[in-house]
């Protein structure tokens, strides 16, 4: 029993670090846009997200409800499983996160369960039916819908406003986008936070703590909603930079469409109990907002990346939570080294991540030097004296030489 207690603790402490780091790598969900178009300053944005979390939290159970009960059969389920599932969610969490992508935390969680619990259980112990419905269907309606609702705002909005003079609206908009950033970050709260209490609530079942079916208790809410509020004050810079300026370019009109939208699917979601990726949501909608401003593009190399990142997800969390519930089967030594393991790769990540920081004072630098590197693309190269000039020195700099000097004119008698 003692052991059951230990191992019990070992599996919360382990699930509020997967809370945290959920926090921080969807931070760029809610105020990716707003900060990117300076609508609120960096830190204060991810401040008042982090508040707005932790309201969230204490919204709704129905997403934890799914979780605790619904994917995977409770019986026969060894809270071994929930760690390994756990360690599977986490290390692909913090490698997307090196990354830059916008992944999505909830599609990590559900692979690991699902990879650890079919290796302890076999296939079985998966409820299939469950899985289709209220995690793969949603993963692929919600960024689909979310889009083509965002484009349609953005065409809407910039019709509305057609008339008014630019700083104006964009005054305007940008007060919006405050209230609809907060609104994301309350929706975040009720689905994102929700996933932690329900795994939690799911180690205390299988460890007897809990009959099956329980709500969560009142101390996992708080405990879950204030680890993901403190993640979300850390901010994914990374990320935050990827969504805000690496997918398009965004005006503040576009950044209210896709905040609204996105917003307005992730809460309809959390009232039916689909425990959708807020990630792919925000995403979708980002896009979405920049395919609707005339003129407007997105980044489809960088969107390439993303989509591959997003259809790995559950496969690859999922051969991560198989193989630590392999290592934690063989019993107390085998539960140590995953920990060690995890332990090791999230330093590794934290090591890799410090040689190219990204951090509040250059979120909204040019990411990666995309921009740069395609303007580069299409300056014409010096020519003539220049660029001979430019090879002779050494500077390489691509320049644009000026009109040639208008030649003099014979004077006239």
């Amino acid at each position: 029993m003692e052991h059951i207690t230990l191992l019990l603790g070992i599996v919360i402490v382990t699930a509020l670090v997967f809370d945290f780091t959920n926090g921080f790598h969807d931070t760029a969900n809610a105020m990716a846009t707003t900060i990117s178009t300076g609508a609120l300053k960096p830190k204060t944005a991810v401040a008042m997200s982090a508040v707005l979390n932790l309201v969230g939290a204490f919204l709704s159970v129905e997403v934890a409800k799914t979780i605790s009960g619904g994917i995977i059969d409770e019986e026969g389920i060894r809270t071994e499983v929930i760690f390994a599932a756990l360690v599977g969610a986490i290390l692909w969490n913090l490698l997307t996160w090196l990354l830059g992508l916008p992944s999505s935390s909830s599609h990590a969680l559900f692979g690991g369960l699902i990879g650890a619990a079919v290796m302890s259980a076999g296939w079985s112990s998966v409820n299939g039916s469950t899985v289709v419905t209220k995690v793969l269907i949603p993963a692929v309606a919600a960024p689909v819908v979310a889009g083509l609702a965002a484009m349609l705002a953005t065409r809407l909005t910039y019709r509305i406003s057609r008339q008014a003079g630019e700083k104006a609206t964009s005054k305007g908009y940008r007060a919006g986008q405050i209230t609809s950033a907060g609104l994301v970050s309350l929706a975040h709260g009720t689905n994102d936070a929700q996933k932690t209490m329900g795994i939690i609530t799911l180690a205390l079942v299988t460890g007897g703590v809990l009959a099956p079916g329980s709500n969560p208790p009142l101390w996992v809410i708080v405990s879950a909603g204030i680890a993901i509020a403190l993640g979300t004050y850390l901010g994914g810079w990374r990320i935050i930079r990827t969504m805000g300026r690496g997918l398009t370019d965004l005006a503040p009109p576009q950044g209210f469409a896709a905040q609204t939208s996105a917003a307005t699917v992730i809460l309809a979601s959390s009232h039916l109990g689909f425990s959708l990726s807020t990630t792919q949501s925000c995403s979708g909608a980002v896009m979405g907002s920049g395919l609707g401003r005339k003129g407007g593009v997105v980044r489809w190399s960088t969107a390439t990346r993303m989509f591959v990142a997003w259809g790995l997800t559950l496969p690859a969390a999922g051969l991560v939570g198989a193989g630590a519930e392999l290592l934690t089967k063989q019993g107390t030594w085998g539960i140590v080294l995953t920990g060690a393991l995890l332990i090791a790769g999230s330093g590794l990540i934290w090591v890799l991540s410090r040689r190219q920081p990204v951090t509040v004072d250059n979120v909204n630098d040019d990411p990666a030097g995309i921009v740069t590197a395609a303007i580069a693309a299409v300056t014409p190269p010096p020519t003539g004296a220049v660029a001979a000039t430019a090879a002779a020195t050494g500077d390489l700099k691509t320049t644009i030489p000026g009109p040639d000097a208008e030649p003099a004119r014979p004077a006239t008698v």
